[in-house]
């Protein structure tokens, strides 16, 4: 098993590491997908089911979108 880490900056944005990048075969621009079960979580390159269910709940997330909402969890 090959083990590789990654820092988080002060976003909570990581650089996926070049093995991890080659195995998964990404690309620039390509979307991933977290699989969480219990304590274990998966990395993986998105399916196009993946993004096709998340475009179909992104018009039904509307309840936060108040600039009141922005500001009180912009720092999130």
């Amino acid at each position: 098993m090959q083990t590789s880490t990654s820092k988080l900056t002060s976003k909570y944005q990581a650089t996926i590491p070049e093995p991890v990048r080659r195995a998964l075969q990404l690309d620039a621009g390509d979307a991933i997908a977290f699989d969480i079960e219990n304590d274990h979580i998966t990395l993986r390159k998105a399916r196009p089911v993946d993004l096709a269910f998340t475009q179909a709940l992104e018009g039904t997330l509307t309840e936060w979108e108040s600039s009141a909402d922005e500001e009180a969890y912009h720092d999130l």
